[in-house]
């Protein structure tokens, strides 16, 4: 008949167990954490007996080779919310010449913006909408540039510029 008893002073990711044998032996059962077992799986026994730790080294990732930026292609505009923090940062910082910290105007501006009603954000909205249509005609003709082969010319006379 064996009796199981939990020690409660062991830390959660391992359990062990004592129970007591018919001949009166005390027995301890313990339960390997994951980082006992791969500890165990990266080290051996050398023949005098002593641990041998062997360090798997992970393999090291490739980069991947992103494509040529184009120089010339158009920038996209900022948001609305980056035209209100043009605005309101100069007014925030005259108000408190004290703050220093981009991350403290960052959180001001940020709550001033989440507080604003949609009439107050209307003003910005339409800036951002006016910038966003000059970008897509800016890209449009971009891509007609490209089609017809127009930089094409002008990019391979870059290159050679940088060879020299």
């Amino acid at each position: 008949m064996a009796k199981k008893t939990s020690n409660s002073q062991q830390s959660p990711s391992s359990s062990s167990s004592a129970t007591k044998a018919s001949t009166g032996e005390m027995v301890l059962k313990v339960q390997q954490s994951e980082g006992t077992r791969r500890s165990t799986r990266l080290s051996s026994v050398n023949a005098e007996g002593k641990r041998i730790v062997s360090v798997k080294k992970s393999k090291t990732k490739q980069k991947k080779k992103s494509a040529k930026v184009d120089s010339k292609i158009p920038k996209k505009p900022p948001t609305a919310f980056f035209y209100f923090l043009e605005d309101y940062r100069k007014e925030l910082q005259e108000q408190n010449p004290g703050i220093k910290q981009m991350r403290e105007i960052g959180k001001v501006c940020g709550e001033k913006w989440k507080t604003m009603t949609y009439e107050e954000k209307v003003q910005y909205y339409d800036i951002a909408t006016e910038k966003r249509a000059e970008f897509e005609k800016a890209m449009a003709e971009y891509a007609q540039r490209k089609e017809s082969g127009e930089d094409e010319e002008t990019e391979d006379e870059e290159e050679e510029d940088w060879s020299v």
